[in-house]
């Protein structure tokens, strides 16, 4: 048990070390990566995985349960490392940056977003701990979280119960998007940002990401090709692989399927 208590991760988030720097380029590349879970580690998610997204552009990564989508993102995170291989942001080893720097340049939206059992205000400033409160309302505005807070009796300073239980799934994916945008982050990963809402709610929270989204480097994880509309790039994953990619084309996507073994 004392052996559990004392072990250090591999990947430790306070780690003062590694490299800071006063601008990056967003560029993401995943070259040549070969990846496995610590639990699973005979179950290959990736063995030469190769992508590049160019910064300021928007890749829309689809595919079937369990085809390493999410694994891109969770890389892209550092909250796991690659067996093979690298994951690099401007051209430089994700390993080499102090891990909470990059983090910060990073914004993640998942599709259960994680609220603490606090107020709406501590919610979104938790994307950035010298946040003002113009900052915060600013954020609210283009969530479009702004309208449902100012009708609760106690606007920005409403509990929203243990793990967001007083918020409905647009409300609490629009203050996710609000922590983001407060980041106000290099890299947008959206990690079926919207697949557990109504029809209603999805077209809220998605007029809310296409600002989030402009002039960022954007990773969106996706089943339906309605909610990729507007990615630069569309890559179809397939047990690891990309088997299909493709581009927008006067907004209709246009895939080509490639010669994968």
């Amino acid at each position: 048990m004392f052996e559990t208590i004392n072990r250090k991760p591999k990947i430790d988030a306070s780690d003062s070390r590694g490299r800071k720097f006063k601008r990056i380029s967003g560029d993401i590349e995943l070259r040549d990566v070969y990846f496995s879970y610590p639990t699973r580690p005979n179950e290959m998610i990736f063995t030469g995985l190769s992508l590049f997204i160019p910064r300021g552009t928007t890749a829309a990564l689809m595919g079937p349960s369990g085809s390493g989508k999410s694994s891109v993102i969770n890389l892209i995170e550092r909250f796991y490392d690659p067996q093979g291989g690298e994951v690099l942001i401007g051209g430089i080893n994700l390993k080499k940056f102090q891990l909470k720097w990059i983090r910060e340049k990073i914004g993640l939206v998942s599709q259960e977003p994680v609220l603490f059992s606090t107020s709406i205000m501590d919610n979104i400033a938790f994307g950035k701990e010298t946040a003002t409160i113009e900052e915060i309302k600013a954020a609210a505005v283009l969530s479009n979280a702004a309208g449902f807070i100012d009708m609760l009796p106690q606007g920005l300073d409403t509990m929203v119960g243990e793990h967001g239980i007083k918020l409905s799934g647009g409300q609490k994916q629009r203050i996710a998007i609000a922590r983001a945008i407060l980041k106000d982050p290099k890299i947008l990963l959206l990690d079926e940002a919207t697949s557990a809402l109504d029809a209603e709610s999805e077209r809220i929270v998605q007029e809310a990401l296409d600002q989030v989204m402009e002039n960022r480097t954007t990773v969106i994880v996706a089943h339906r090709l309605s909610t990729v509309k507007k990615a630069d790039s569309i890559y179809v994953l397939h047990q690891g692989k990309i088997v299909e990619k493709g581009k927008r084309f006067f907004g209709e996507a246009t895939l080509l399927t490639l010669n994968v073994k």
